[in-house]
């Protein structure tokens, strides 16, 4: 069992930000059911952990979509709901993301995200309304402080820092894939026990009907849920994961619309306002549908399968920006560095502000040993989402292939005063003792 403080220093969050608290482990009122509980994190840990960890999965799942009028549309929802919930105080935000995957998910100070893969899936405002009432609940009733209070942090403790890239080495060009982001899309994610679930079903379908919904929006919810592991479990597959599903789950949510929310049955549903706001998602569903079948054949390896369908996928939406860095990736994998670099190019062109692009152009040039234009990417990328130590290690090998050892050993040493493992790690502490920065 981890105490507070190492918890605190494992996530990124210093002991400082605590500093006047009497006790580094200590009771707190459970903002739902009022109740004295003991916690390892505060409400200002909480956030801080949030600003930590979510650009970066935000970032593994392709950014925030570029239709500016759908992000508003969501945030507007989310936040018509959460301010009628137990923490109307919290920086609430809503999004969608470029994922192809079907899943939503929270982060515990509020930052809260839906992939375009669920967002297809879904045909009202109300199970829109329903997931993001869900996903409220868990940030409500404190489910990620829950799990560091019983020592169950999970992949919570990964490094935000890592998901981009690893420190298993990059000698094989097609593990280089795995470590590029995007296929370890839940790393970040808090994993919900099925308690967990039921209490925010519960409490998303109170704050989705305060707000004026049918509840019949939450049974819709968890129907599409229910249909989609059927039809497509691969895709649903992370959701599953991090959200347990069960028949048990949607006989709750009609028995609850039934009965303790009977008279809200009359609620909106909105269904063609959300048809209308999701538009431009649906003309591309076909690309949406292949680029899921192309994540799942990365994961397993298949290359060329992988690269037909995202070439499917960018026959429908020659611009999308998830199949364009995606098929980048794969013809990494395939080392074919020359195309790659050619559709990181243009991901960047489609999505400059986004950082993946930017990463999988520099590893490109790096496996063809363009020091030069690598570094530069390398430094894009870490302007975009700064923090990543794994960037600094390679801007180490970039300009120590420039034969610039002084500032290639000043990168390796700030490297190193972050991570202390793995391959990285000992190529980075051999050269400085090589070079003699180190007796």
């Amino acid at each position: 069992m981890l105490n507070r403080r190492q918890v605190l220093e494992l996530l990124g969050i210093g002991v400082g930000a605590v500093v006047g608290q009497a006790l580094l482990t200590g009771c707190a009122v459970d903002p739902v059911t009022g109740k004295q509980e003991i916690v390892l994190l505060s409400e200002a840990d909480e956030i801080a952990l949030d600003r930590k960890q979510s650009p970066y999965q935000f970032s593994t799942d392709y950014g925030q979509v570029q239709d500016q009028r759908l992000n508003r549309y969501i945030n507007r929802v989310g936040l018509e709901i959460a301010r009628r919930s137990h923490r109307p105080q919290m920086p609430y935000s809503f999004r969608a993301v470029n994922a192809a995957y079907i899943n939503a998910y929270a982060f515990p100070g509020g930052s809260i995200a839906a992939t375009r893969g669920i967002l297809v899936e879904l045909e009202s405002e109300a199970e829109l309304a329903a997931l993001l009432g869900h996903e409220i609940g868990h940030v409500n009733a404190r489910h990620t402080a829950e799990q560091s209070t019983k020592g169950m942090l999970a992949n919570l403790l990964v490094a935000g820092a890592t998901v981009a890239t690893s420190a298993a080495g990059y000698g094989n060009a097609a593990n280089l894939v795995q470590s590029l982001g995007g296929l370890s899309a839940g790393a970040l994610l808090a994993h919900y026990s099925r308690d967990n679930e039921r209490e925010a079903d519960g409490l998303g379908m109170e704050y989705m009907t305060r707000a004026g919904y049918t509840p019949e929006g939450m049974v819709g919810l968890m129907e599409v849920l229910q249909k989609n592991g059927r039809k497509q479990p691969g895709a649903i597959e992370l959701m599953f994961a991090t959200h347990p599903m069960s028949r048990e789950r949607l006989q709750f949510a009609r028995q609850q619309s039934q009965s303790t929310y009977a008279r809200f049955l009359s609620g909106a549903r909105n269904r063609e306002r959300y048809m209308d706001q999701t538009a431009n998602l649906r003309k591309i569903q076909p690309a949406i549908r292949a680029i899921q079948q192309a994540g799942r054949a990365l994961a397993q390896k298949q290359y060329q399968k992988a690269d037909s369908l995202l070439a499917r996928a960018l026959q429908t939406a020659p611009d999308d920006y998830t199949a364009l860095v995606m098929r980048a990736k794969c013809r990494i994998a395939m080392q074919d560095t020359g195309q790659a670099r050619r559709l990181a190019l243009k991901s960047i062109q489609v999505y400059p502000a986004e950082a993946q692009g930017h990463l999988v152009t520099a590893m490109a040039d790096f496996i063809d040993k363009k020091y030069g234009p690598a570094q530069a990417q390398f430094n894009r990328y870490d302007t975009i989402l700064p923090g990543n130590p794994e960037i600094t290690f390679f801007k180490g090998r970039c300009l120590e292939g420039m034969r610039r050892r002084n500032q290639a050993a000043q990168e390796y040493y700030r490297y190193l005063q972050q991570v202390r493992s793995g391959n990285n790690a000992r190529y980075a502490y051999n050269r400085l003792k090589t070079w003699g920065y180190i007796r």
